[in-house]
């Protein structure tokens, strides 16, 4: 199976988004591929021998830009990095993300995706703002301090875990796995100083409690940064918050 010219046939059936029809179009054919064949590789050679082309979104063909996502036999999973032998299926079945507009194709639309990214405010806060143009010194962490928000800043903006979220193909105004878990990213950033504000505005149903905790999001991510844990940590320090604030205005009280 390590030989690159093991070669079989399968069957590739792509779901394509017609937007003029506003219909999916079902096509399927025939093609030989090796055991070291990826699904965008397959989708790229049909390309280039078909004279209709199959839109599809994709760059760095390696996993690291995220570019390439989309629905694979049902799952899903970013195109380059699904080998189709793995699959120990002959047939192979693409469509474009359902958690997303669909632009045309097997093309998503991440304007809304990016809008929620945004909104959590994905980047350092410091209370003194000059430090954004001239800091003048370093930040060290320890190795513990690292390692609380390391393994979530693993992030490659892919969108699988919003496509697998039963909440967000719901409720569009849910800010979504990605953002929370990069949300929870800077908060965990012991260079962060802007704690308290970011869990009052996370400190929601359109944010953490929205989530209703199915962990399809973590399960789908090619990375490995575990979205739905993040959330719930997340929902942990909005609640001890909520505890020390009502604890101190008794304490005021008395």
């Amino acid at each position: 199976m390590d030989d690159p010219n093991y070669t079989k046939k399968i069957k590739f059936v792509i779901d394509a988004f017609n937007p003029d029809s506003e219909s999916f179009v079902s096509t399927s054919r025939n093609i030989e591929v090796t055991n070291l064949t990826t699904v965008l590789e397959a989708l790229i050679g049909i390309n280039e021998r078909e004279s209709k082309k199959v839109p599809v979104r994709y760059s760095c063909r390696m996993g690291i830009c995220g570019s390439c996502a989309m629905v694979i036999n049902g799952r899903p999973r970013l195109a380059c990095e699904t080998n189709i032998f793995r699959e120990q299926s002959d047939t192979i079945t693409v469509e474009p993300m359902r958690g997303h507009p669909i632009l045309r194709g097997l093309v998503t639309d991440f304007d809304d995706f990016f809008k929620h990214h945004r909104s959590v405010k994905p980047w350092i806060i410091r209370e003194d703002p000059a430090e954004k143009y001239s800091v003048g010194k370093e930040f060290p962490q320890t190795e513990e301090q690292r390692d609380a928000f390391l393994p979530f800043a693993e992030c490659i903006k892919c969108g699988l875990c919003v496509d697998a979220c039963p909440v967000s193909n719901i409720r569009k105004d849910f800010k979504g796995p990605q953002a929370l878990a990069q949300a929870y990213r800077y908060y965990a950033d012991s260079k962060d100083q802007a704690r308290d504000s970011r869990l009052d505005y996370l400190d929601s149903m359109d944010n953490v409690w929205g989530c209703e905790f199915s962990g399809s999001c973590s399960k789908v991510c090619p990375k490995s940064v575990d979205p739905a844990f993040a959330i719930q940590l997340l929902k942990g320090e909005i609640a001890k918050k909520r505890m020390r604030e009502m604890f101190g205005r008794e304490e005021a009280e008395q």
